[in-house]
């Protein structure tokens, strides 16, 4: 599905990401994870048509999208939850996951989009008419992922979606990912959460410095002593 190749990123003359490779398979869910300002939100955005490539190809589903314009992704199949989440705070609930479905294809499927959304975020049902500012962060977050699943998607980017979000949320939050993909919607997450994200993951990759430096299993990663140290605090020597 997803076939990211060799790609370098850069800011002005500074490199951000050096010769990344990363893959999404069918119905898969992946995970991105390493300490700030290794690079992670940087190659979400990249795979999202955010970030100008300086070498390198993305590919997904056959078509290569390495020079195609960023508005074309999401009718390509790939739509973003930023991280902060950035809805229009003014707007209403409904106003802002119907924001997600503009393209033709979606717009189509609208009415049974918002049903699956709901499904997904019940909480959001009695909010629709809210204006999305006043809601709580957690809610806020599902807004924003329920406006991506609004273009149906075959591949749902999220970064960062736990960030400043109460643990119990949180929670909440990863067992709607899990959902999602097993409804059949592939996941690349990038997370600083690093214990729940590779809980939640087939697969993890491992970035520092702008660079991929471990990839597999994710369960397998995680019980690496190295992971272990650096992540989650638990020196085993």
């Amino acid at each position: 599905m997803l076939d990211v190749r060799n790609i370098s990123v850069y800011y002005g003359a500074a490199p951000a990401l050096w010769d990344i490779s990363i893959r999404v398979a069918p119905g898969e869910l992946v995970c991105v994870v390493g300490p700030n300002g290794a690079g992670k939100t940087t190659l979400i955005n990249a795979v999202a048509g955010l970030n100008r490539l300086r070498s390198g190809s993305i590919v997904f589903d056959g078509r290569d999208l390495s020079r195609t314009p960023s508005h074309l992704f999401c009718g390509a199949g790939i739509a973003i939850v930023p991280e902060g989440r950035r809805l229009f705070d003014q707007m209403t609930v409904l106003e802002n996951l119907e924001l997600g479905s503009f393209i033709a294809a979606a717009k189509a499927r609208r009415r049974e989009s918002l049903a699956l959304v709901l499904s997904l975020f019940p909480a959001l049902e009695a909010k629709l008419k809210d204006p999305a500012g006043s809601l709580s962060g957690g809610q806020q977050q599902m807004v924003a992922i329920g406006r991506a699943l609004m273009a149906r998607p075959g591949l749902l980017l999220l970064d960062e979606p736990s960030l400043g979000l109460a643990p119990l949320i949180v929670a909440d939050m990863f067992r709607a990912i899990r959902s999602i993909n097993e409804q059949g919607t592939s996941v690349l997450l990038v997370e600083q959460n690093v214990a729940m994200a590779m809980g939640l993951a087939q697969r993890a990759y491992v970035m520092e410095e702008g660079r991929i430096v471990a990839e597999g299993k994710a369960s397998e990663l995680l019980q690496r002593p190295e992971i272990q140290k650096a992540y989650l605090g638990i020196d085993a020597s």
